[in-house]
């Protein structure tokens, strides 16, 4: 069943999502060549904290840390660890923070140092992608509407769409319905109405679609060992359109 949100809640999922954002913000800050997946995974957590909040995922289904923090070929929930950032990688970081009763959840792929000019387009079109998205963000049109913008994008520049993990839901709990993939058919799945909240989230490699899960149990690797990218934000359905609850400072759609 999918959840509509109370006035009241949006409030608390504003209040989450603003925390969400900022961590996410520190996060990326952080992303510099010598840097520990570590420290940025510690820094992640210490700021949800201080803020009263709980990172959503330490401990969710047994993850480990409190950031998904992921380079080059990781696509998505790589487990931070000793692993030392270096010039040229790419690092996405997707976090959480629960206040209030409700979620906050978003993310996104940051340059460490200066990068290929071929891995910066990916980057920069898997973020564009989700303004493409989010363009049908509003009452009336359907999930698959969402998703057929961000597919057609993506594949116009010849990258793959990974199929196996899409956005969803979010509210009082982490992944609620519905689903919100990253490819289908426009005019199809739920009508989206004011009060939805959901996060949209492309994840989009350089090369194939197809991705690996390591013996770890969650890291997430593309299946030919080219870079991903991933970029992820809360969005809110009002009247009016959408409003992103984990704004990066320069996105639009914020109220």
């Amino acid at each position: 069943m999918i959840s509509l949100k109370t006035a009241h809640d949006v409030e608390a999922m504003r209040k989450a999502g603003k925390i969400t954002a900022a961590a996410r913000a520190l996060a990326g800050e952080m992303v510099k060549p010598g840097v520990s997946t570590k420290a940025i995974d510690r820094a992640v957590h210490d700021f949800i904290v201080s803020q009263g909040a709980k990172p959503s995922f330490l401990h969710y289904n047994g993850y480990p840390g409190s950031a998904c923090i992921s380079v080059n070929n990781e696509v998505i929930h790589g487990i931070p660890g000793h692993r030392r950032i270096k010039e040229g990688d790419i690092v996405s970081v997707d976090v959480g923070a629960y206040i209030g009763g409700f979620h906050g959840d978003c993310a996104a792929t940051y340059f460490a140092g200066e990068v290929s000019d071929e891995v910066r387009k990916l980057v920069e079109v898997t973020r564009q992608s989700f303004f493409e998205g989010i363009k049908f963000a509003c009452p009336g049109y359907r999930i698959g509407d969402i998703s057929h913008a961000i597919q057609e994008y993506v594949e116009s520049f010849g990258y793959g769409v990974v199929r196996e993990y899409v956005g969803h839901g979010v509210g009082s709990k982490l992944h609620e319905e519905p689903e919100v993939p990253n490819y289908g058919n426009a005019g199809h799945g739920p009508r989206l109405v004011p009060g939805m909240t959901i996060a949209i989230e492309p994840m989009v490699n350089l090369g194939t679609a197809e991705i690996k899960v390591l013996s770890d149990g969650w890291t997430v690797e593309t299946a030919d060992g080219k870079p991903a990218a991933h970029y992820e934000n809360t969005v809110l359905i009002t009247k009016d359109g959408p409003e992103i609850l984990t704004p990066l400072k320069g996105d639009g759609y914020v109220r």
